[in-house]
């Protein structure tokens, strides 16, 4: 173990990790489990709200739209708290299960059965548990963290994954509030500064009058110039929340210390590479990974 960690690895990690935590949300194995449940699969938005809020229980669209923090609160209301009628929380967590089983074995065959894979689960597990030691403030990552471990190293891999990218996810809505921007803002905010184009933020529900709004109250501060491109100021805002993010989501790795950190992404090297491959996840999304 070691005190010290580069925030470069930290932020490597994570651009590891969230691809194979997000296969669940975009892979036909998931779509397919999420059907025999009952969830409507024309569009990714019923699993993907059942999936990701089912470890807090069956709560409601208010709490859901807090936790998450960039959706439109009227865009969860679509979904949330309904996806409790279709299927429990329980039901949906032992779902998600399965549809990561069946998801990885079709997207990294061999490798879901290997030793590489199977120590970068342990390593990874080591982390995630010592996020679970450490909650306060972080209610997806405390959700996810409380759940009991799977047995088979690939469920493992994805839910240490899962519990390490709401850990740092939290830590970022931290970030954003006391940086003083709202949820619409914290997205016009990062367009601002070209981690993707205006079109992929809109996914999040919020209308154009909201996000026009926000663009004007982000140029009357400095942050933004009137075309939306972020200023200087903006700039070196988002510069600041994105390493201010990177130290929040820190504590856990150091549980690892620099060899077994440098070991585990070289292990999730291929793992990455597969799932980047299959084409499943966007080419652009929301988190700006590959931007900041």
């Amino acid at each position: 173990m070691s005190g010290e960690i580069e925030l470069g690895r930290v932020r490597q990690l994570w651009h590891l990790l969230e691809p194979l935590h997000a296969v669940v949300y975009y892979a036909p194995e998931a779509f397919d489990e999420a059907a025999a449940l009952g969830y409507k699969t024309e569009e990714r938005w019923p699993s993907y709200f059942a999936w990701r809020s089912a470890p807090l229980g069956p709560v409601s669209s208010e709490l859901v739209a807090a936790t998450y923090y960039s959706f439109s609160p009227r865009m969860v209301g679509e979904y949330v708290p309904a996806t409790w009628a279709v299927a429990s929380p329980e039901a949906v967590i032992a779902a998600r299960l399965r549809a990561v089983d069946r998801a990885y074995r079709a997207i990294l065959g061999d490798l879901v059965d290997g030793p590489e894979l199977a120590e970068a689960a342990a390593l990874a597990r080591r982390a995630a548990e010592a996020a679970a030691a450490s909650t306060a403030g972080r209610p997806l990552a405390a959700a996810n963290a409380a759940l009991p471990w799977p047995d088979a190293p690939h469920q493992v891999l994805w839910q240490a994954a899962t519990i390490l990218r709401e850990h740092r996810g939290d830590g970022h809505v931290a970030t954003l509030l006391t940086s003083g921007l709202d949820p619409v803002e914290a997205l016009v905010s990062f367009a601002g500064i070209g981690a993707a184009p205006v079109e992929v933020f809109e996914s999040r529900g919020w209308s154009a009058g909201e996000w026009a709004a926000a663009r004007e109250r982000l140029v009357a501060r400095g942050l933004l110039g009137a075309a939306g491109e972020a200023t200087e100021a903006g700039r070196a805002l988002r510069a600041d929340v994105e390493l201010r993010t990177d130290e929040l989501a820190a504590g856990p790795w150091r549980e690892l210390g620099p060899d077994d950190l440098a070991r585990l992404s070289d292990l999730l090297g291929d793992a990455w590479v597969a799932v980047i491959g299959s084409g499943l996840l966007p080419a652009q999304n929301t988190l700006g990974i590959g931007k900041v």
